[in-house]
């Protein structure tokens, strides 16, 4: 199974997922994303728009190297694929 790691910052507005191992079977990134959307609703579209894109603020990678597909998700994953979800942050 692939393992999902989010950022800290994610956890303070998914605060269900703290703690948890997030362990998915999943092909692809979207099937990863869709795997934790059904944990915390509203996951996928916080981290994409209404057309299923990753939002511009959002980063994934698959081990060490960030997914090519930002607009449809479709980077394949390993069955022991490790998933790092990041949110960039700004401010002033």
């Amino acid at each position: 199974m692939a393992s999902v790691q989010l950022t800290r910052h994610l956890h303070e507005f998914f605060p269900q997922l703290t703690g948890q191992v997030l362990q998915v079977e999943a092909a692809t990134v979207a099937d990863a994303i869709a795997e934790v959307e059904k944990r915390a609703p509203g996951f996928s579209f916080y981290i994409c728009d209404e057309l299923g894109r990753l939002r511009q603020h959002v980063n994934i990678f698959v081990g060490d190297e960030r997914i090519r597909d930002r607009q449809r998700l479709s980077d394949a994953l390993a069955p022991d694929a490790h998933v790092m979800i990041m949110q960039a942050l700004s401010g002033g």
